[in-house]
């Protein structure tokens, strides 16, 4: 049976909130201290709902409610963990393989998923809060990365984005990786070499196109970007290899552009995050549990009222058996799967604010490696084509990799991670080959496949706590720039939770408001 919830007139003060963070405090307990830790509420000014769709006026004002979630299971003590807890021992990890030394029944904060996105927030949170003992815990179901989006992707850095925030997350990342070594390091860690390799982007554009490229160019360059604007003649001067045939401008990175390692930098979080303290469960995430909580309203604001918070997450380990963790605070950090993880949550599957679902979702993309003898030399840069396929140089000897989006019509199946090579023969291979007359003499040597987190709503990231549970924060849905901005999405998913607001880069508009407002934040260049 549903649970009343809230009802829409006490919800119009959350909704007028820039994010629910502001209007929400959770308890985060310290189980060095065993003190109550609140975030900070901000004072920043509420929004009016006047430009709320009329559409949606009415699901956002009908009673919410929370469907019914995982029954409550009973937590699994073992008798050695029961003494344990007695005598007041806490567990961590086992420095040498990296496994718990006992299931975690409990914590501060725990992140589903423990790819890039999860493993930088893990670590930030970790970094700013190491010495107030701060409990995380990272859920991921392949430690192993097999099929992990990050190590599957090609690691490329960009600040060449239509979105002032894209931007500064891209130059905050490029900062960031050029400080890696040492960031990441420790008394007993040494830090990872990602290996950057600072060969810019190159995006191309038809005359249909080149004033976007010129809007876009205009805010890079006010936010800091170096990016150069070329014309055909120029282009060919600079890249000789280059057709310009049906090119009207061009776009290039001169700085903090490239591609680099996306195994290093998503070990040198892991390692770091690790040596701070953070607990990684091999388990995957089954349900969630919910309890009861008196939310008091503010004065002149309405009366008090109960909302079902979301308090504990099962997870299946990897011999069947199911437990549970208690937490204050979860983040939303599965990936491509993180759409479906939360309608273990009720987002998607209740009423008025949880009837709208996270819309992430796997799209499969093929990434093909080839060896062109007569291609590019080392001043190739990852170039965007007009007609969307991309290429660059993997390593020396002439080998490159490339790939294309497809259409909506031609999507492939996301039951696997098969490649289809009759896309390259027919779509990616002919256009490249236009493009660059070095490669009309190719043999394609290897391919793989990954699946972007993609936000079907709008293709950008959904940043930020959920209008309803308001101890639930999302950092999901970068539709393939989710690698570069990780680190700069961690820090300010710290940042909500140990300030209460963003600091460093405003990302308010990523917010899943947008979502039930219908008003999306479209980028336009997406690769």
């Amino acid at each position: 049976m549903f649970k009343r919830a809230i009802t829409g007139v006490q919800l119009k003060p959350w909704l007028k909130s820039k994010y629910l963070v502001q209007s929400l405090s959770f308890p985060v307990r310290s189980f060095c201290n065993s003190q109550k830790k609140y975030s900070n509420k901000g004072d920043e000014s509420d929004k009016p709902l006047s430009n709320v769709v009329p559409d949606f006026q009415s699901e956002l004002f009908e009673e919410t409610r929370c469907p019914p979630l995982t029954q409550p299971l009973k937590p699994f003590l073992h008798p050695i963990k029961r003494s344990f807890d007695y005598l007041g021992i806490t567990g961590r990890n086992d420095p040498q393989t990296h496994n718990n030394l006992y299931f975690p029944r409990h914590c501060d904060i725990v992140i589903i998923g423990g790819g890039i996105m999860g493993c930088s927030i893990a670590y930030w949170l970790k970094q700013r809060g190491h010495d107030n003992g701060l409990r995380v815990i990272v859920v991921e179901r392949d430690p192993n990365y097999t099929r992990a989006s990050t190590v599957l992707s090609v690691g490329g850095l960009r600040q060449q984005f239509s979105l002032p925030e894209n931007i500064q997350m891209s130059l905050f990342g490029a900062e960031f990786l050029r400080n890696a070594k040492r960031l990441l390091s420790g008394e007993n860690l040494e830090g990872p070499d990602v290996q950057f390799h600072p060969y810019g982007y190159l995006f191309l554009a038809t005359q249909k196109g080149a004033d976007q490229l010129m809007e876009n160019h205009k805010l890079q360059t006010s936010l800091g970007a170096k990016i150069k604007l070329f014309s055909p003649y120029k282009l060919k001067e600079k890249f000789p290899w280059i057709n310009t045939d049906g090119v009207e401008l061009a776009s290039f990175g001169q700085e903090n552009e490239g591609w680099f390692d996306p195994w290093a930098l998503l070990n040198g979080f892991r390692n770091k995050a690790i040596e701070l303290g953070v607990e990684f469960v091999k388990a995957d995430t089954v349900g969630f549990e919910t309890e009861d909580t008196l939310v008091h309203s503010k004065p002149g604001v309405g009366e008090s009222f109960n909302y079902n918070k979301l308090k504990r997450v099962h997870v299946r380990l990897t011999n069947g058996e199911v437990r549970t963790i208690d937490f204050s605070l979860c983040v939303m950090a599965a990936g491509a799967q993180s759409g479906e993880v939360s309608k273990l949550a009720g987002i998607g599957i209740g009423t008025g604010l949880l009837r709208k679902a996270l819309p992430v979702e796997p799209r499969k993309r093929y990434v093909y490696c080839f060896h062109a003898p007569d291609g590019p030399g080392l001043d190739c840069p990852l170039t965007v084509d007009t007609t969307g396929s991309y290429f660059r140089r993997e390593g020396l000897g002439g080998h490159y990799i490339a790939g294309k989006s497809p259409t909506a019509n031609e999507e492939p199946g996301i039951a696997n991670l098969d490649v289809d090579y009759t896309f390259f023969d027919q779509q990616v291979w002919p256009e490249i080959a236009q493009r660059v007359p070095g490669f009309e003499n190719i043999k394609l040597k290897s391919a793989w496949s990954g699946y972007y987190d993609y936000n079907t709503f709008d293709q950008n990231a959904v940043i930020g706590s959920h209008p309803y549970h308001g101890n639930l924060m999302f950092a999901t849905g970068f539709s393939g720039h989710g690698i570069q901005h990780a680190p700069a999405v961690g820090k300010a998913i710290m940042e909500l939770v140990v300030d209460g607001r963003f600091i460093d880069i405003d990302l308010k508009r990523f917010g899943f408001e947008r979502i039930l407002t219908n008003h999306p934040v479209f980028e336009q260049n997406i690769v």
